[in-house]
């Protein structure tokens, strides 16, 4: 039905045009766990620890995205970046599922909409608020889109047994992050919001609509609740983004 913002008119067809399926085909013992790393220098550096082999390579043109295994006390593991912002995650998302992932743990870092928050941080979505266009594509408009519950329970399983200290939080997903007002903020503050990153929402509508398992872990990096924006040296926190692929790889085995 023709709606006055074309983003708001979802056809709930499961078949499109263009497939996953059509451009990735189902890979023999692909591991079903996986982990999606938005953090490439912690993928370097396992590289050249030769812990990561090949399992396969996407392609956009940006160029080659590799799909690595991982062994995790003998879980057959896969992963991989996802790519930054929601339109590509999404993409790669379902590739990864059309060569036969199931069970998902997204990281990586989120800007912060409470100064109490420290940088690094442990921050666990338990919604993400639809301030992007990607998710519109995957479920009918709403304020609001979750995580699987299976998924965010192993998370916070796994965060509890190594007596991790976390904040459950409400994340604002957008698409641009030069548009950030302080009014836009002042809203999304409003509404409960804690942090602000560009791909949960649409990563979370992606799992209820491929009837996958999802759920993501952040790190709190850089300030918007100041005068003037805060980077904190976000990316500096090298021992928080290797811990953190750490606990996704665990989280990720704990998913049922």
């Amino acid at each position: 039905m023709k709606k006055t913002f074309p983003i708001c008119e979802f056809d709930p067809s499961g078949t499109a045009l263009l497939n996953p399926q059509d451009v990735v085909q189902p890979l023999p013992d692909f591991p079903r766990r996986a982990v999606a790393c938005f953090f490439q220098d912690v993928l370097d550096d396992l590289y050249r620890e030769g812990k990561l082999h090949l399992l396969a390579s996407l392609r956009s043109e940006m160029g080659t995205h590799p799909i690595y295994s991982i062994p995790f006390s003998g879980t057959p593991m896969a992963l991989f970046h996802p790519g930054v912002g929601a339109p590509l995650a999404v993409a790669l998302l379902e590739e990864v599922i059309a060569l036969g992932g199931r069970q998902f743990v997204v990281c990586g870092a989120a800007g912060v909409l409470d100064r109490t928050i420290l940088p690094g941080d442990l921050l666990l979505p338990v919604s993400a608020l639809r301030d992007e266009g990607t998710s519109y594509h995957y479920l009918p408009p709403s304020r609001e889109t979750e995580p699987h519950p299976e998924a965010l329970a192993a998370v916070e399983t796994v965060l509890k047994r190594n007596r991790l200290s976390y904040r459950k939080v409400k994340t604002w997903t957008t698409d641009a992050i030069y548009r950030e007002t302080r009014q836009r903020m002042s809203r999304r503050q409003a509404e409960g919001c804690s942090c602000v990153e560009m791909e949960a929402a649409a990563l979370f509508a992606v799992s209820r609509f491929r009837n996958i398992k999802l759920a993501q872990l952040l790190y709190a990096g850089d300030n918007l609740d100041a005068e003037t924006w805060e980077e904190r040296n976000w990316q500096d926190h090298q021992a928080v983004r290797r811990k953190l692929v750490d606990l996704a790889l665990e989280c990720a085995a704990r998913i049922p």
